[in-house]
Parts: C-alpha cells; structure tokens; sequence
C-alpha cells in the first residue's frame, strides 16, 4: 500500500431495478425541511435516521479514541448542548453531546443528534459563546436534516454507502499481503462527508438563531469562524479534516459576520462566559502540548515518515504519559515500523488505561496477528467485537486467525457472517474464495 491509511469506496453502479426503485422513492421520498419549509428528496424518515446514528456513531467515537475519561468536562457538554438544543426546531431529538479523545481539531454530527467535538478543537476555543458557535452549527445540521439529505441524494447515485478501511501492507502473508493488517475500524462514510457551502451557511445562521435564543453572545459564531482561520495557518494539518467537512470561506465568514451586525445588533452584549469555559476546561488545556504532538505525528503518518512521528509521540507520552490515544497512535505508528512487539506493548497499557473502549483490543490482535500469536490475536478481536459489535473488517480477521490455526469450519462461518455484511472489495474475494476451495460456498 502506498499509505499506512488509505479509505476505500465500494460502489456499484445502477442496474435497471436499482433505478426504478430509487426513481418511484423519490417521487414518494420528498419531505418538508422543518427549518425552511421548502421540500427536499428525503428517503430516509427520522426513525431511521435515529437508528443508523445509534448503530454507526459508536464505531466513528471510538476510531477517536472514545470518549474523554473526564465525566466532569463531558457532563458539561453535554447539559451546554442540551441547552441549546431546547432552542432548536427539532427538540424531540435524542441529542448527546460529548468531547472524543482524538487530537485533530473537528466537531460532527449524526443524523439522531449525537454530537462530538474533538479535544484538538475544544483547547483552540476561549469562551462559551465559540462553543456556542459550535454546538449551534452541528445542531444546524441536525434540524436541516443534512446528513439524511445528502445520504439520500447518494443513495440515488450509490446504492452502496462508503466504508473506511485502514489498512497497511505486510509482507509476510503471502495471499493477502496488501490489506491483512487492518488497523481502522467502521467509518462513518457518507454520514460525515463534505457539507456543501450552502448547508454550511444554513447550520450558521441556525447556530446563531439557537445560541442567541439560549442567552449567548451570537459574536462567538464569526469570532469561532476567525480563531479557526488564524490557527490553522501554523499547524495547517491539523485543520485538515474541519475543512474537508466543513468548507470554510471568506464569504461564509462575512455572511455571520453581517448576521451580527443586522440580524443580532441586539444582542452583541450577551456574556462570553470566558472564566466559565476556561474553568470546565482547565484539564484538558494542561495537555495542549501533548495535542500539538499528537498533531504533528499524524502529519508525519500521512507522510509515511514513521520515524518523525515516532519521536512526535514520544513526546506526547512524556507529557502525558497515559493518554489512551496518544498510546494508540505510537502503537500504529510501531506497526508501520515492524516492530509488533512493541505496538503491542502499547496497546496493553492502552488497554489497561480505558478497558471500556474497543479500538485498544482491535489494534493489540492486529500486533499480535503480525507475530503469528493466532490464537491470542483471535481472542482479542473477539474481546473488540463483545465491546463495539459491526465492524465486518473484525468479522473477517476473526475468519483470517482461524484460518491461520487450520479451524477451517469456524474461519467458514466467519467468512460466511463477513460477507453477509459486506460483499465487495478484496476482503470479500478473498473469504469468497476460501470458501470456494474448501467447498463450503
């Protein structure tokens, strides 16, 4: 592989039925914007928006790392966007709201209201009305149904949605030596993909509509919009993925700021609360540095310089010497090295460090897959599937593991369960054609 992170999209093109059932859906799919009023291909209702948010979120919370373990700072999230959200058009929404562990700056939401924002943007924030800013434009694309209309746009055009694999080549398998090392888990796809500028505009102006209602200064919005801006000059990386999802514009930038000065004149003395934010972030802050290295040393990842990323997560465990993400990273960065036995140490104290969250256990069976630990490495994979259950590319390691043990039945059965999950791509020719020699298909 050319790239220790590589996303792969599986799509297939329209056959005839295809197109007629998707054209009759779309002539019944067209539903009311509860924000606009106007109509939009909608195929999908709010019940399942709801479920596939319950069913995909998890697996995009732990590819970033999980949750923060400080239920202080989480409550905080989460009662500061309930607030909010009782503004909003669509208050019958489960909404969660919650900070994640990953050091790349971004906020996100689900279609059913779950919300994240990242550690790497919280420590670039200064006061509740920038955070303000951020949890009114994600609920902006929650009440605009976004998500649900864009995916329902791909659907006319894909029948498949896309799925993230990371993947880094070994060359020690012989029949699948460019992606049997899979060190990602289920991304997120179609539901976090590009926002185009006229929805990024929308979640704006009903991001201010709703922190302005709830009694914040609506200022934070375009004074959000400039902090992310001038940082992202110095660390350009770091923005990358924010601005890949959320295009940002001088016109945009303009737009909130001529907002404010007609729409919200009124209300440009409503509080900051700039001691309140530095407060319920005072931990976080203290670990700024350890970020910036975490940072640093996914660039280098991307630029499959392993060593200087090595040496920037070194740096991170200095600082913070028992940051589950920052072991993580050194674990996969250990893994691009050839040094399994070293990632693996890693992902045992990451282990050790958040028992709750899964992506330790699936990264420690990938380093001990790269030892020949078979069993050991079936095992943890199982111990990732009980914790975070959906991911087909488990599913399919578990299948490689046994097979790599001679259990040729039970390797059967998950290549059979893998390939019900998904059918398309070399993971899925590859169990198709195990199960065909052994004459099980």
């Amino acid at each position: 592989m050319s790239s220790w992170l590589e996303e792969r999209v599986w799509e297939r093109r329209l056959n005839r039925r295809d197109f007629l059932w998707l054209s009759s859906a779309a002539l019944v799919g067209c539903a009311v914007n509860p924000v606009t009023g106007s109509r939009q291909l909608m195929l999908m209702s709010e019940t399942q928006e709801i479920q596939i948010d319950k069913e995909q979120s998890p697996h995009q919370f732990s590819a970033d790392y999980g949750a923060v373990q400080d239920d202080q700072l989480n409550a905080y999230l989460n009662d500061f966007g309930k607030n909010l959200a009782e503004k909003s058009h669509r208050q019958n929404v489960p909404y969660s709201f919650r900070a994640v562990n990953a050091a790349y700056v971004n906020a996100y939401a689900f279609p059913g209201g779950s919300i994240a924002a990242t550690r790497g943007i919280l420590v670039e924030l200064t006061d509740e009305s920038q955070l303000a800013g951020l949890m009114g434009h994600e609920l902006g694309h929650v009440n605009a149904r976004h998500a649900a209309s864009k995916a329902s746009w791909d659907m006319v055009s894909t029948v498949a949605l896309a799925g993230t694999t990371a993947l880094l080549a070994v060359t020690k398998y012989k029949e699948y030596a460019s992606w049997a090392q899979v060190l990602g888990g289920v991304g997120a796809g179609a539901l976090l993909a590009s926002y185009s500028r006229d929805n990024e505009r929308e979640a704006d102006a009903l991001g201010m509509e709703y922190m302005t209602k709830a009694g914040f200064n609506p200022s934070g919005m375009p004074n959000l919009m400039q902090v992310l801006v001038n940082q992202s000059k110095s660390k350009p990386s770091a923005f990358d993925r924010l601005f890949a999802t959320h295009p940002m514009s001088d016109e945009r930038l303009k737009t909130a700021q001529n907002q404010l000065d007609i729409k919200y004149a009124d209300s440009k003395n409503l509080p900051v609360n700039k001691e309140r934010y530095m407060d319920h972030t005072a931990k976080l802050r203290q670990i700024k540095p350890a970020l910036e290295a975490m940072q640093r040393g996914e660039k280098y990842m991307t630029q499959e310089d392993f060593n200087n990323a090595s040496t920037e997560f070194n740096k991170t465990l200095q600082l913070a010497p028992n940051d589950y993400a920052g072991l993580l990273m050194m674990a996969k960065c250990q893994m691009s090295l050839n040094k399994p036995t070293d990632a693996q140490r890693f992902t045992q104290q990451a282990q050790s460090i958040y028992p709750t969250e899964a992506q330790a256990n699936h990264l420690n069976g990938v380093a001990l897959m790269a030892q020949n630990k078979f069993d050991a490495a079936y095992q943890a994979f199982d111990q990732y599937e009980k914790k975070l259950p959906g991911n087909p590319n488990t599913v399919f390691l578990k299948g490689l593991t046994l097979e790599s043990m001679q259990r040729k039945s039970a390797a059967a059965q998950e290549y059979n369960r893998y390939l019900q999950l998904s059918n398309q791509g070399d993971q899925a020719k590859y169990a198709a054609q195990r199960l065909q020699t052994w004459g099980l298909k």
